[in-house]
């Protein structure tokens, strides 16, 4: 049975503008969900990345689409705001694996998936995406399809030509079905607004330090931004430094920041 979600995934829908971008912190399991909601964010995304590193995985398809699968029924759960999943490359090795993929997430609860292309030819990222949006559409679900390509992320094919080469994919996918296009790996702004301005559907991005701020991106034409693996790097770089200040020193000051334990406490105990 399918967990339709359709005013969620109306209103996911409509946050993608540019003159709002949609700001997306990366959750990588319930806790962090909440903590995200709870901080007043309009949707949750998930980081493969992240959820990948909580389960014991390395990133890079190497987590079975069960486990991925069981983690955003989880956070989906947990949060009232639409959630986005971000599932690699599908967790199969074909396009009717990616499919099936895309059907548990539907019954997980999302009603939107991030999948990329990596080193694969950009022909099979787009039988991907058709297979996944007949999929969608099978179960009479508006699912939010975003298209990733690592064309600046991996440093893939000539600098000189690799504008070209991303619309190109860009438009490839948007073909098969695509409903957004990210582009992790770009910071120059005149890459970022000439991607915007020629691909046809909202851009997403990834954001960091020494990324534009989210309103320069949205000026740039850019409709959603991502902080990608980011935030779950620096809360286990938090870890690491409780830890070696606990092992050199033997203080405890890094502990400081940390969210108060009843307010934690409090937005599981009273989670949906």
């Amino acid at each position: 049975m399918f967990t339709t979600r359709p005013d969620q995934a109306r209103r996911f829908r409509s946050l993608h503008t540019s003159s709002r971008p949609l700001a997306l912190a990366n959750a990588w399991d319930v806790a962090s969900a909440r903590v995200i909601e709870a901080a007043g964010a309009a949707a949750i995304a998930t980081t493969s990345a992240g959820v990948a590193w909580s389960l014991g995985s390395p990133d890079g398809d190497a987590l079975t689409r069960e486990r991925a699968l069981e983690l955003i029924s989880r956070i989906a759960a947990a949060v009232a705001v639409p959630v986005t999943a971000d599932i690699e490359g599908g967790y199969g090795r074909d396009a009717a694996d990616v499919a099936e993929t895309v059907t548990g997430v539907l019954a997980a609860g999302a009603v939107g998936v991030n999948i990329e292309d990596g080193t694969r030819p950009p022909g099979q990222l787009a039988a991907r995406l058709a297979a996944a949006r007949q999929a969608a559409d099978r179960a009479g679900a508006d699912l939010f399809l975003n298209a990733r390509t690592d064309t600046y992320l991996l440093g893939l094919g000539d600098p000189e030509t690799r504008l070209a080469e991303t619309l190109d994919r860009a438009r490839r996918y948007v073909d098969a079905g695509a409903d957004g296009i990210f582009v992790p790996g770009v910071t120059d702004t005149a890459t970022i607004a000439a991607l915007a301005r020629d691909i046809s559907v909202p851009v997403n991005v990834m954001a960091g330090p020494g990324a534009p701020k989210v309103a320069e991106l949205g000026a740039l034409g850019v409709a959603r931004v991502s902080l990608g693996s980011g935030v779950a790097q620096a809360a286990y770089a938090a870890a690491r430094r409780a830890t070696r200040e606990l092992l050199d020193t033997g203080g405890y000051d890094s502990l400081a920041d940390g969210i108060a334990f009843p307010e934690l406490n409090g937005l599981l105990s009273g989670s949906r």
